[in-house]
């Protein structure tokens, strides 16, 4: 797929002389203030001078007064050439009974995120896909997780929660606003599903973030929510990709997704990120509807395009000439699906770059940490960095994992470079 079509490279002219334009206006503005203050300052120089001349002549005991405050900002200071920032995203977190369990008695989920938690932590900005819901106990029971899982998400460094997936309505309406409220009262952002029409209009279907100065906007999809419809008059609670959602997922809505694109591009973000649940589970094939999807979504002002549903690592494709990323799918981030090939996926972490003196921003590099859910009998379930734990068992470290798991990461490596290269 062509990711630099005609077509794009218009709308990206388009978007950057817009961008321009705002920021020629910007540095106008600042330009006339710094003119401004530099008058001011002048002013206040010969008045003072004048002052001082008549206390010469005609001598007066010292008058204690207010000094003059100097300007709040320097109008020769700079802002740096460029500023960099790290978007970092993990796939499905698959919320059952065994992953439940490996909080323990108490829900504690700290050893369970421990050994990638650095890697959301230092990133600028997060994200994990929820797939499950916060309905109370029983919890592993239907996907309903505790809220001390949300509590340990937000503690390993994560920002916001994906929630435009087959888990958004799976305990109907009601569900979706008990696990929102979840989410937020975790202190993190909740993507892709709203409250009800009055919340969709006021954030126009996506979530915007400012970092050092840079504005990205965050749009989320579905394909569906495991056969289930939105009910009458709950149409906008969550985002899908598709008009018939609930059973072929043939026909894409553009309607709705131009819609909340559109709505995107007027705020004028730096970058634009979409985080899609979609394609085949435990298939690697990209099918000809999400190839059209993304053409949309790129035609359409999105710089990146991260997946999950799949269960699989699938290819990564990035173009550093347009500055756009497409990641099919990172497959899980945690859980104990029993096809082989779930337990292995990447923490994705997402270079942007924007340019302080033209106002331009880009996506201009990416890397991946290669991870594994660790299942074995004398752990709780939990997710290890697949190098260094290789590492930890060849150097006999204690509590390393056993030769079975040692053996099946060694492969994992190595499948997962061939997935991300779409082999």
């Amino acid at each position: 797929m062509s990711l630099d079509p005609e077509e794009l490279k218009r709308k990206r002219t388009q978007r950057k002389a817009q961008r321009q334009a705002a920021r020629r206006k910007l540095v106008t503005r600042l330009i006339l203030a710094g003119v401004a203050l530099l008058l001011c300052g002048v002013l206040i120089l010969t008045l003072s001078l004048r002052g001082c001349s008549r206390q010469e002549d005609t001598p007066t005991e010292p008058v204690t007064g207010e000094s003059t405050p100097a300007p709040a900002t320097d109008p020769g200071e700079t802002l740096p050439p460029n500023t960099e920032i790290h978007f970092a995203a993990a796939g499905d977190l698959n919320v059952t009974q065994r992953v439940v369990a490996s909080g323990g008695a108490e829900y504690d989920y700290t050893e369970t995120f421990q050994d990638v938690a650095f890697l959301l932590a230092d990133a600028d900005l997060a994200t994990v896909n929820l797939e499950g819901n916060l309905c109370g106990s029983p919890y592993g029971s239907n996907g309903s997780a505790p809220q001390s899982m949300m509590t340990a998400l937000k503690k390993a460094g994560v920002d916001m929660i994906q929630l435009a997936n087959s888990y958004s309505i799976n305990r109907g309406i009601s569900g979706l606003l008990t696990t929102i409220e979840g989410v937020k009262q975790a202190g993190m952002e909740p993507v892709g599903v709203f409250r009800d029409q009055a919340e969709f209009d006021s954030k126009q279907g996506f979530s915007l973030f400012e970092i050092k100065g840079v504005r990205i906007a965050v749009v989320s999809f579905t394909k569906g929510m495991d056969g289930t419809t939105l009910p009458p008059g709950n149409e906008s609670c969550v985002n899908v990709l598709y008009e018939d959602y609930n059973s072929t997922y043939q026909k894409v809505n553009k309607e709705k997704i131009q819609s909340v694109l559109e709505s995107v591009q007027q705020q004028q973000p730096d970058i634009t990120v979409a985080l899609l649940h979609w394609g085949s589970e435990f298939n690697d094939t990209v099918s000809k509807s999400q190839k059209s999807i993304c053409e949309l979504l790129q035609e359409n002002g999105v710089d990146a395009i991260i997946g999950t549903h799949p269960h699989y690592v699938q290819k990564i494709e990035f173009d550093p000439d347009a500055g756009t990323l497409v990641a099919y799918s990172l497959g899980d981030f945690i859980g104990d699906v029993p096809q082989a090939g779930s337990e292995y996926s990447v923490i994705l972490n997402m270079e942007i770059t924007k340019d302080n003196v033209s106002g331009e921003a880009a996506i201009t590099g990416f890397s991946y940490t290669p991870i594994f859910t660790v299942t074995e009998s004398n752990h709780p379930i939990r997710v290890l960095r697949i190098r260094e734990a290789i590492t930890a068992y060849e150097s006999g470290y204690i509590e390393a994992v056993s030769q079975e798991t040692y053996e099946a990461m060694k492969y994992a490596l190595t499948r997962i470079e061939q997935r991300v290269a779409g082999e």
